[in-house]
Order: C-alpha cells, then structure tokens, then sequence
C-alpha cells in the first residue's frame, strides 16, 4: 500500500539553487566534515548528468555558475545536515575562501562511467587526513563515508532506479483517489509550497535574470508583442520567472518535487496562478497540487530521477496540466485526458542541462498544459492510434521509460561531448 502522506513529504521539500550542483556541494560539505581543517584537495567523480546538468548553471549569491564554486563553497560551509540548502546563509569571507580555492584550481572533476544516473563521489584532502563520500540514486542519499580509509556508513544500494523497475506503487487512479478524498488537514502541509515559489516568481519578474523569460512575457511588459496580455500569458510569466530567477543564481529557496526546483516550480506555479484567478480554496489547491506533484513523482519512476528528457517540461507540465484541470471541474477521466494530451505534445523535449533556457522549456510546458487542460476537459485526446499513445494514460506514462532506455540511450552522452565542446572552445 502506497504511503502517500511521507511520499509526499519525503519528495517535496526546500532547496537554495540548482539540485545538481547543490547535491555536489552536499556530498563535499560531508566529506570535509571528516577532516579537521578545510580541504587543500577536492576530486570529484560525477555521472554525465550530473555534469550536464552543473556546467552552465548560476550558483546562489555567489555571481558565478559551474561545478567548481558549488564544490569549493561546500568544503568551506561544511553544514551538510543542510542537505539541500547547504549553501544557505554562507557569508562573503567565506565565499572570498571559495573562490581562492577555484582560482588556485584545486577542485578536479572527472566524469565517471557508471550506468548511475545521479552519482557523485567526492574526495577531500588536507594535511594527511582524508574523507571520502559517495551520494547515489538521490540527490543527498548517502552510500558510502570514509574517514581517513576507514569505512564510516556502507549503505547497499539496491537493483533498478528508473524505469519503473522499483516503483512507488503509484498508478494515476491511485493518485486521484488519495488526492480527492484525504482529509484536508493530513495534505495542508503542501501549501508550503505557495508563499516559497510564489517568492521566487516574483523575484524573477522584478529582478534581470537569465533571459528575462518571464518578465517579458508578463502582460504590461515593455514589448511589442500584440498576443501576450491574457491569462495564459499570466501563467506562463509567472512560472517562466520563477525558472529564470533560479537558474540565474537567486538566493532564495524554492519547494523542489522529485528531486528537481525546476519540476517543483513547473508543477505548482500554474495551479497557484490559477486558483488565484477562480478564487479557489486552500483544500481545493491543496488537493490540485497533490494531484500535480504525485504525478510528477510517478512519471519520474518511467522517466529517470534524472534523464535525456526535460522533467520539468514533460513531468512538471504533465502534473501541472492535471492539477489544473481538477481546479476547473476536471475528473478522473479529464485527468488521465490531461496527460495524453501532454505526454502526446512533449515527449521528445530533451534535456540538455540546467541553464537560462529551462525557463524557455518551462514556458513551453505550461502552454501545452494550458492547452492541453482545455482539450481534455472537452474530452479530446489521442487514441491508440497516434504515435506512442496509448488509450490508457497508465500505459502511456509506462512507455516513457521504454523510449527513455531504448530511444534515448545515447542522448546524455552527445548533449554533453558538445556542452564540453563549446567550453573548451571558450
């Protein structure tokens, strides 16, 4: 029996910056816990999609992006029982430190071959001391901590992550019926989310982040753009900003689902927007942002905690579209409309890293979940016939981790030869 109430609790909670570079930062912070001063050396070994998704993306008050000042900033911070905002609160002599051991190029980055999507091992080292950790699976799942060679934690890590080979027990009619039906005061704590994202959207809105995806979307905009004053574009701004401010190194936390800020922005902000617009009820968006982030978590399981596909486009719009649709009268059936439609529209949108442009993906998925909601709450969606659609929206979520093994096999390691292609270019 699925335990929705710790699922939820496990899997949506607060980070300050990007997942990736952040969880890089974490296992580092632990791993200079072990040491008695802060590191002379720090070696990482990552998985491609943690590089992919650390290159080019802004670090938190910090004015710079990469994998290197999220390391360097971790071994100096060493607050690790942070988790995912251990970089929260560092001050600017610390940050000087950080930086100075950047510039002396003490933070070596390897890519390491492992069939682990999400893996990083960091090694540290300092006057003859050593420490060592490994997270895996998860962004701050610990496996292995060592100090000085001697084993301190040796956590097994069990067979299949992604795919839907060890799965939740999550199936989309499981989820509407918890969603509609758990007393209101047991999924209150998800509103959580409301005041933390809505901060960080409207920081993106007013701050020059990124590409200003939002904020020149947003009606009243200074733009010529005849079409953008209406209530798509609203949603669309609102959410896109949010992107913008985080991927442009906001220091403000944000409410992340699935182990992603991108996906925990894209599957809430809409239905926030939204019910502010129908002047719906705290149970009725706490029940619609249920709906959205459960989904997301169980597309994931097909999709790969991470992948060659865009989660926050493809999952977080696909649970947004959702909780959208329940906010407008929307059912069972309209629901599971709801993500053929999007599954249909965005299945193909790749991945290539956290960067300004996730706020582009994102503004592309909360349209096609606009649209999508309409159609579905008309009845219409595709039939078996079409593509890789299934009549059954369980079995089309299903197939997406068929086309993410077998499709897109190769994906992450061609995104990232020419991502690291154009840095050494530069």
């Amino acid at each position: 029996m699925v335990d929705y109430i710790a699922l939820l609790k496990k899997e949506v909670c607060p980070a300050e910056g990007c997942t990736e570079p952040v969880a890089v930062a974490f296992a580092v912070s632990l791993a200079a816990e072990q040491l008695d001063v802060v590191p002379s050396s720090v070696n990482l070994k990552l998985s491609a999609n943690i590089i992919k998704n650390a290159l080019g993306v802004g670090i938190p008050g910090t004015g710079m992006v990469g994998i290197e000042i999220a390391a360097a900033l971790g071994a100096v911070v060493r607050q690790s029982a942070k988790k995912l905002e251990v970089l929260q609160g560092f001050s600017a002599e610390q940050l000087d430190e950080a930086k100075a051991m950047v510039d002396a190029k003490i933070i070596r980055v390897e890519q390491k071959q492992t069939p682990e999507a999400l893996y990083i091992e960091a090694f540290v080292e300092a006057d003859g001391q050593t420490g060592r950790v490994i997270v895996c699976r998860d962004h701050t799942n610990v496996v292995r901590v060592e100090k000085n060679g001697e084993v301190v934690l040796d956590k097994p890590i069990s067979i299949g992550e992604g795919g839907g080979e060890e799965g939740t027990g999550l199936t989309v009619d499981g989820i509407y019926e918890f969603a509609t039906t758990v007393p209101f005061e047991d999924i209150k704590f998800i509103l959580d989310c409301v005041e933390l994202n809505t901060r960080v959207s409207k920081e993106g809105m007013s701050g020059d982040y990124g590409l200003e995806v939002g904020k020149r979307m947003g009606a009243g905009a200074n733009t010529r753009g005849v079409l953008l004053n209406n209530l798509s574009l609203r949603l669309i701004s609102a959410t896109a900003a949010a992107s913008d401010a985080r991927m442009g190194g906001c220091p403000l936390s944000v409410m992340t689902c699935a182990g992603s800020g991108n996906q925990g922005l894209a599957s809430s902000l809409p239905i926030i927007e939204l019910s502010r617009v129908l002047g719906s009820s705290d149970e009725d968006l706490a029940r619609a942002l249920v709906i959205s982030d459960l989904l997301v978590m169980h597309i994931k399981e097909y999709m790969g905690r991470l992948s060659p596909l865009c989660g926050s486009g493809i999952a977080g719009g696909t649970g947004a579209c959702c909780g959208m649709t329940y906010l407008q009268g929307g059912n069972l059936p309209e629901i599971k409309c709801a993500v053929n439609n999007m599954l249909a529209t965005l299945q193909g949108m790749i991945c290539d890293g956290a960067k300004a442009t996730c706020a582009l993906k994102i503004a592309a998925g909360t349209n096609a979940a606009i649209m999508s909601s309409t159609l579905a709450l008309a009845d219409i969606q595709p039939s078996s016939m079409d593509g890789i659609v299934f009549d059954d929206a369980e079995q089309t979520i299903q197939h997406t981790g068929k086309l993410v093994r077998e499709g897109f096999a190769t994906t992450d390691e061609a995104i990232l030869s020419i991502m690291l292609a154009k840095q050494l270019e530069n």
